[in-house]
């Protein structure tokens, strides 16, 4: 059975209102007192009712985090940064995972919404969402995750996508790659449209070619789908720019299956540079971008509107990508 907070009392010899004032004003409890009733609590295994409390002061000490898709190792290490900033201010954190479905985000926002959560961080699978602003009227701070936010009602910690579509496109075209296939997700996810952006511009200007594969889910299944799209194209592209890495790992293992040389034949350079981009069979070139540093700098930001209020001054922070050269590209 539960330990109750009346039970600690009894076994310390103390009243209900003095082992409420040890778990939220220990600093008016006498020393003396405040020992012996801590020491009971950790006697008994009583752990408070945080939703009671929360109840009680009007506040909760708890975030959510909404991410695409929590099997990509960048979104994990997203995740893990953003713990370790919301546990240093004594908070904890809800992960959910919505796969990139707009059903599952939205399921999951009402849950949050529902659970009191002090505030929300998220990159959302929809351009047009229209949560934030739900959620923002019902006193949830919302911080936009791993996107830039237009105008300044909420914070965001982004990636400068554009930039990180155009200078990879830049590389490969100074390899002497000219027919590029450019594999990606919808268009919906806002990551995607921004560096398809990049890859136009820098297209344009530099007179190459680009092949458009579009998949519906950003994973190294459909990497591999991408693949067989790519053997069927009337030429076969010199090099393959991939909208994240799972999508590069699964295009590289179906191109090799197909016993197709990489880089040799085909050139592969992903985005994101997760941790399996450099160990795979054949290093991974990628676009990297601080996935830990996002999650951290999220979180502060999050954390910071949750306690200061309306005193809060809104941030949109952005990072610039970065090439990272591996073995998986080369010069034409």
């Amino acid at each position: 059975m539960s330990v109750s907070l009346r039970d600690v009392a009894k076994s310390a010899k103390v009243s209900v209102g003095t082992v409420s004032n040890v778990l939220n004003r220990p600093e008016i409890v006498a020393e003396k007192t405040l020992n012996r009733v801590r020491e009971t609590i950790k006697e008994l295994g009583f752990v408070p009712n945080g939703f009671a409390r929360q109840l009680r002061f009007g506040n909760s000490r708890t975030i959510g985090l909404i991410v695409p898709d929590v099997s990509n190792p960048f979104f994990t290490e997203v995740a893990r940064g953003v713990e370790d900033g919301a546990n240093k201010r004594d908070y904890a954190v809800f992960l959910c995972n919505s796969d990139e479905s707009v059903q599952k985000e939205e399921r999951y926002i009402n849950v949050l919404i529902e659970q009191q959560v002090r505030g929300v961080l998220f990159s959302p699978s929809d351009i047009k969402s229209n949560r934030m602003e739900e959620m923002k009227g019902r006193g949830i701070s919302v911080t936009l995750l791993d996107q830039e936010q237009k105008g300044n009602n909420h914070c965001s910690v982004s990636v400068d996508d554009i930039y990180g579509g155009r200078i990879a496109i830049e590389y490969l075209s100074d390899l002497g790659h000219h027919d590029i296939a450019w594999v990606c997700g919808p268009e919906s996810i806002p990551q995607v449209a921004e560096r398809g952006i990049g890859v136009a511009k820098a297209a344009k200007a530099g007179n190459v070619k680009i092949e458009t594969i579009r998949v519906p889910l950003m994973n190294s299944a459909q990497g591999e789908e991408a693949a067989k799209a790519i053997l069927e194209l009337p030429t076969l592209p010199t090099a393959v720019f991939c909208a994240n890495d799972l999508l590069a790992l699964g295009v590289m293992r179906g191109l090799m299956a197909a016993k197709v040389k990489v880089p040799d034949q085909i050139s592969i350079l992903g985005y994101d540079d997760i941790k399996f981009a450099s160990s795979a069979a054949i290093p991974l070139s990628s676009i990297s971008q601080p996935a830990y540093q996002i999650g951290v700098t999220a979180a502060d930001l999050l954390l910071s509107e949750c306690e200061d209020g309306e005193s809060h001054q809104h941030q949109q922070i952005k990072f610039q990508p970065k090439l990272v050269e591996r073995e998986s590209t080369k010069k034409r």
